[in-house]
């Protein structure tokens, strides 16, 4: 095994050190999510807190870790006999993005259960996790079935694996730490809450702290056992602190005034159900034990706060977590003791002279930036200051005015609940919520032989398959004699994500204020349905005289919306520029994943200008994305009384469909949910 990186050898990071051991004084505190950019030390530093943990006493031979002073009952290795437990250190299990369900909960020998009738399990990853830590790398990108999965466990503390009326459960209480990278894409708010706490990290900019990691890192990479050794003593002092915290931990006194302050805390801020309260009124009683304290006080509960409701307050993944500090400790004060605390020279929060709202402050120390509610943003300014509806009336940038020059970026409307698209068939790509797709969870739709490992049994025709040769088998008796080639697998029809790649039309000719700021409002509302559904998204936009892929595909559609409320607007529009863009793009994902079936939404009035015969060229753009079953849908951006219809033509050429803005709104009188054809629409 290979020697891993010391704890205390880590550089900074000290919101991320102090989660981790925190968890590793209180479990209960729920776990961390560690959120930041790519080589921060998020893996390292969760690798390295194992090396911290206690060792934990097991039954001898139990593979589920069963603790000897109170055994698991329904233990599938139990029941076990009173004998004196094993010592080993706790086990730090990661679970891979890939993982299949049977890699997570166990597998159970469906042949020998239907046969023999013996519970023949083989206990997976989260058996393995029990007592110790279950860490999840790039935890946003797990597959939704294996989250239900986590969550399932997570609220009971154990998992159970059913098959075909077998059933096995056993106890799985773990400390889950997951990391991620948001520009990757957000995770699910249910799996959000189960984290009891989250931290921010980024790169330091300090030149003096980021030689001094460099130079560790080389030492660890060129010697990594003496380069531990040298760290040793640090991490026995450590581990002899986490030890006396957690022994000081039962004496610790929580307060009713404290208790009151962290329920006001939560009401403050809003924050959805109880869960938080209870993770803080935790997080405190840690942090007093860490410091050797057997009262925990207002700054314990401050800090509380920081670690855990940064990630409870989001509403909408294009907010970004984080905590308005000013608010915090105006709160705090409010709800604590009218008289000052012995010892606290905090200073009182400026009344706020100038009558500006609460939310209006900076970002909180372990939690990024306070988030923004999309009717709270700050329309972008030109560069004399004045918003765009300030803009001098008969000037290029007044409402309402469309020219061929380059225009500011305009807000974006509210967002809205968009109507279903979906590509047509059935798909085999990744789970999600849009396109129907075989998958290993949804509605049996038949069976087959299994190819592989069996995971769902479809039990009536198993029995079909081995029914006839019963006689040849020498059957006696009531049992059903199953051999191997008569199993059969379940096939299932769910949903699958999609690529939704978007081509917006960002040309002078959709230049007027009030109209793409609707335009925006609209993908706005279909990035959020992307990022329910579990989509990949892309943009391309074009203007002037070329197209940009301004975002690659990805799983962050906050960082698409991010880069649609920048766009520019202005110029000519060359429509072919932006489908050969879009084709090239969705070229190279099918190569690296071709099972994840691409939806191209083109946002557009359907003008093309600019360059010899563009229309031409446009419809011939559009037929060979036809020629090669690209669903495809236009969102029609055309306004006013006089309408060419341009939009609908080019979805005739793309093989899709044609839907204006109007119709794009689900609660709209326009009909019904549209699958969107990949081919034969042609009028």
């Amino acid at each position: 095994m290979s020697t891993p990186y010391p704890f205390t050898a880590i550089v900074g990071q000290d919101d991320l050190r102090l989660g981790l051991l925190l968890n590793a004084v209180s479990p209960a505190v729920g776990g961390v999510l560690v959120r930041g950019e790519k080589g921060t030390a998020k893996s390292t530093a969760v690798r390295a807190l194992a090396a911290l943990m206690p060792e934990v006493s097991v039954v001898p031979g139990c593979r589920f870790s069963c603790d000897p002073v109170s055994p698991d009952p329904a233990c599938p290795d139990g029941p076990h006999a009173e004998a004196a437990g094993v010592s080993r250190a706790a086990r730090t299990v990661e679970l891979p993005v890939g993982a299949s369900e049977d890699r997570l909960v166990g597998a159970l020998d469906i042949e020998r259960a239907l046969s023999e009738g013996v519970k023949a399990f083989e206990p997976g990853l989260l058996a393995d996790a029990h007592r110790g830590i279950l860490y999840v790398d790039e935890v946003n990108l797990l597959h939704d079935h294996l989250v239900d999965l986590l969550l399932d466990a997570a609220a009971m503390g154990a998992s159970y694996v059913e098959r075909e009326g077998v059933s096995v459960r056993h106890a799985a209480r773990f400390l889950l730490v997951g990391t991620m990278n948001p520009e990757e894409g957000e995770l699910r708010p249910q799996l959000l809450d189960r984290f009891g706490l989250t931290v921010e990290v980024a790169a330091s900019r300090d030149t003096d702290e980021r030689v001094e990691v460099v130079r560790r890192r080389l030492a660890y990479d060129d010697d990594p056992e003496g380069f531990a050794a040298r760290w040793a003593g640090e991490e026995s002092a450590l581990r002899e602190r986490i030890a006396a915290a957690r022994a000081l931990l039962p004496r610790v006194v929580l307060g009713d005034g404290v208790l009151r302050q962290i329920a006001a805390t939560c009401a403050a801020f809003e924050v959805d159900g109880m869960r938080a309260d209870i993770v803080m009124a935790r997080t405190a009683t840690a942090l007093a034990a860490w410091a050797g304290r057997e009262e925990v006080t207002a700054d314990d509960v401050r800090q509380a706060a920081l670690l855990a409701l940064p990630h409870r307050r989001r509403r909408n993944p294009f907010d970004a977590p984080g905590l308005d500090e000013d608010k915090l400790d105006q709160t705090l004060d409010e709800a604590g003791p009218q008289e000052n605390n012995d010892g606290d020279d905090r200073p009182d929060p400026d009344p706020d002279p100038d009558g500006g709202g609460d939310d209006d402050g900076g970002g909180g120390g372990g939690g990024g930036v306070p988030p923004q509610a999309d009717g709270d943003r700050t329309p972008p300014r030109g560069e004399s200051g004045d918003t765009p509806s300030q803009a001098p009336e008969g000037s290029p940038d007044a409402p309402g005015r469309s020219t061929g020059a380059e225009q500011q970026p305009v807000a974006s409307a509210e967002p809205f609940r968009t109507k279903m698209l979906s590509v047509p068939g059935l798909g085999e790509g990744a789970a999600g919520r849009r396109s129907r797709a075989r998958t290993e969870h949804g509605r049996t739709t038949g069976a087959r032989r299994p190819q592989g490992a069996l995971t769902k049994l479809h039990l009536a025709a198993t029995v079909r398959a081995a029914a006839p040769h019963q006689r040849a088998r020498g059957r006696s008796g009531r049992g059903l004699v199953v051999r191997r080639d008569d199993l059969r697998q379940a096939t299932r029809e769910g949903r699958e994500g999609n690529l939704v790649l978007f081509v917006v039309d960002a040309s002078g000719s959709m230049a007027a204020r009030q109209r793409m700021s609707a335009v925006k409002g609209a993908v706005l509302s279909l990035l959020l349905d992307a990022y329910q559904r579990r989509d990949k998204v892309g943009l391309v936009t074009f203007r002037g005289k070329e197209a940009e892929v301004a975002l690659p595909p990805t799983s962050s559609v906050d960082a698409a919306a991010s880069r649609l409320e920048s766009l520019p607007t202005g110029g000519r529009t060359p429509l072919a520029a932006g489908l050969l863009k879009a084709h090239d793009v969705l070229r190279v994902e099918r190569l690296r994943d071709p099972s994840r079936r691409p939806l191209l939404v083109v946002v557009t009035d359907g003008r093309a200008t600019g360059g010899p015969e563009p229309v031409a060229l446009a419809g011939r753009a559009g037929r060979l994305h036809r020629s090669e079953g690209t669903a495809a849908v236009v969102v029609d951006c055309e306004s006013g009384y006089v309408r060419l219809g341009l939009a609908g033509e080019l979805a005739r050429e793309l093989g899709g469909t044609a839907v204006t803005l109007d119709e794009l709104r689900a609660d709209s009188i326009a009909g019904l949910v549209k699958d969107v054809t990949a081919a034969g629409r042609a009028a």
